[in-house]
C-alpha cells in the first residue's frame, strides 16, 4: 500500500512538472514565432524597397504628366543605399535563421518531453497494476491461509480432545489391570 501511495504521488508531481514544462513551451512558442513573422515581414518590406525601382516608385507616371504638363527639372532624389540595405537584409536573414533554429528546437524539446513523460507514465501504469494484482493475491492468499489456519486449530482442537478421551480411558485401563 506503501508503495502504491508514493507511485501515485510520483505520478502527480510528474504531471505537475509536465504542465509547467508545457506552458513554458507554448510561452516560448508564441514569442518565437511572433519574433519570427515579425523578422520575416521586416524582410519582405525591406527586399520589396530595395528591389524596387526608385524612380517608379518616386514620381507616379512621369511620361503622362510630362506630356500634359511641362514640368520643371526634377529635383535630386533620394537614392537607395544598397549596401547598407544588403548588410540590414543579411543581419535580418540571421535572425531569422536564430528564430527558425530556436522555434525547431523547442519543438523538438516539447516532443522529447512529451515523448519521456508517456513513457514514464506507461511504465507507472504498468507498474501500478502489477502492485495492485499482488495486493489481490497477496490478500487472497492470506485469507486462505487464516482459513488454514482456522481449520487446522479445530482440527488440533478436535485432535486434543480425542487425546484427552483416550488417556483417560487408558488411564481407567491401566487401574483395572494392576
Amino acid at each position: 500500500q506503501n508503495e502504491l501511495a508514493a507511485l501515485a504521488k510520483q505520478q502527480a508531481e510528474l504531471d505537475s512538472i509536465r504542465q509547467e514544462e508545457h506552458a513554458d513551451f507554448v510561452t516560448a512558442k508564441a514569442d518565437l514565432e511572433l519574433g519570427l513573422s515579425g523578422v520575416r515581414k521586416a524582410l519582405q518590406v525591406l527586399r520589396e524597397y530595395y528591389a524596387s525601382d526608385s524612380d517608379a516608385a518616386l514620381v507616379q507616371g512621369e511620361a503622362k504628366f510630362g506630356a500634359l504638363m511641362q514640368q520643371p527639372a526634377l529635383p535630386e532624389k533620394h537614392t537607395q543605399a544598397a549596401g547598407a540595405g544588403s548588410s540590414i537584409i543579411g543581419i535580418l536573414e540571421v535572425c531569422e535563421s536564430d528564430f527558425a533554429t530556436n522555434l525547431a528546437k523547442e519543438e523538438q524539446e516539447e516532443a522529447d518531453a512529451q515523448d519521456e513523460y508517456e513513457k514514464i507514465t506507461q511504465e507507472n501504469k504498468i507498474e501500478k497494476t502489477n502492485m495492485e494484482q499482488d495486493v489481490k493475491y497477496k490478500t487472497q492468499e492470506s485469507k486462505s491461509l487464516d482459513k488454514a489456519v482456522a481449520e487446522l486449530t479445530s482440527d488440533r482442537e478436535t485432535t486434543n480432545t480425542e487425546l484427552s478421551a483416550v488417556n483417560e480411558y487408558y488411564a481407567k485401563i491401566k487401574d483395572r489391570c494392576i
